[in-house]
């Protein structure tokens, strides 16, 4: 019984420090964006929400708390006011990648300069009037009535069944995964992205979890992302053209298709090695520890994030602090 009491110890203090390092991170990112909403500043603040959003996510499932959903409410609307820059941008980064190739698309590129700059005066001034006080008094109200109160009886075992839950409904829909249809990919995509976002929190408290694979499981939800980025693209290209006439989008047109479908075959030829991210069941070894072996995919580099580092670190709170400073 003492033994199982510290171990709950252990794990309230690993979850009160990663607490602590994603609000300061998040905090850094939002001040560093308000002062200047580039292409890197707004991604990180993406980032930095996100890694924030999976621990609250975490902590609902352990510990349902009023505080905690009207917290991610909070900080989802802010994350969703910023998905329209970090499209805008990474088109323009596609575009510039694609000029000299492809000089057809300079009108394009053209259209999304005006974009971005009409979107930077929108998001700047919507992130610099964003209510810090608030979302720091939510967190704050969290901390000192959730963490620093109900937390004393988690266990391992209960850190691993919410994981187990998330990756369920992964594998549920991997299930439904159809060629013809991106969106079914688009959807697990989802799903995969939170379960890899958890995945981050409670790595180190799994036991034998390989060192290389958050790598993998990065390359593996990039491919994915290379899928979605084709669609964002196409569709906003399909909107320029409809606002122009007189320009010939055929060229574009066909080089973006056979991009997406090269993604679309990419993720399709690879995507059963989601099996080797998480065990299948509660019951089930985890498949590090049956020989079950992964490749690396090969995406093309975008601005994504990249995952947390790896080393042999004694504990778990000492992982999450390292780790996620290098962020």
């Amino acid at each position: 019984m003492k033994e199982k009491q510290k171990k709950s110890k252990e794990n309230t203090n690993f979850l009160q420090e990663i607490y602590k390092i994603r609000w300061r991170t998040y905090r850094s990112e939002l001040k560093r964006c308000q002062s200047e909403p580039t292409e890197e500043a707004v991604h990180d603040l993406r980032v930095a929400t996100r890694r924030l959003l999976a621990l609250i996510n975490l902590l609902r499932a352990i510990v349902p708390n009023p505080r905690l959903q009207k917290l991610q409410r909070t900080l989802k609307k802010q994350f969703d006011g910023l998905s329209d820059l970090r499209d805008t941008q990474v088109m323009l980064m596609e575009t510039s990648e694609s000029l000299d190739e492809l000089p057809e698309i300079a009108s394009f590129q053209k259209y999304l300069n005006k974009r971005e700059r009409r979107l930077l005066r929108s998001t700047a001034k919507a992130i610099k009037s964003f209510k810090y006080s608030g979302v720091r008094k939510q967190m704050d109200d969290v901390r000192k009535k959730i963490l620093n109160r109900k937390l004393d009886t988690i266990s391992n075992n209960l850190l691993l069944h919410v994981v187990d839950n998330r990756f369920g409904k992964v594998i549920r829909l991997y299930q439904l995964i159809e060629q013809a249809n991106p969106a079914t990919i688009h959807q697990m995509r989802i799903a995969f992205k939170k379960f890899r976002y958890m995945m981050e929190i409670v790595y180190s408290q799994v036991p034998g979890f390989p060192e290389d694979n958050l790598k993998f499981m990065h390359d593996y939800q990039s491919v994915m992302g290379d899928i979605q980025d084709m669609e964002v693209f196409l569709a906003t290209f399909e909107h320029f053209v409809e606002r122009d006439t007189s320009y010939d989008p055929e060229p574009v047109l066909h080089h973006y298709q056979q991009r997406h479908k090269k993604a679309v075959n990419a993720f399709i030829d690879n995507m059963h090695q989601v099996n080797t991210f998480w065990r299948s069941s509660p019951e089930a070894a985890f498949p590090w520890g049956i020989g079950q072996q992964k490749e690396a995919f090969t995406s093309k580099d975008q601005t994504t994030e990249s995952p947390p580092g790896q080393e042999n670190i004694k504990n778990g709170k000492q992982a999450q602090a390292e780790s996620e400073a290098r962020q």
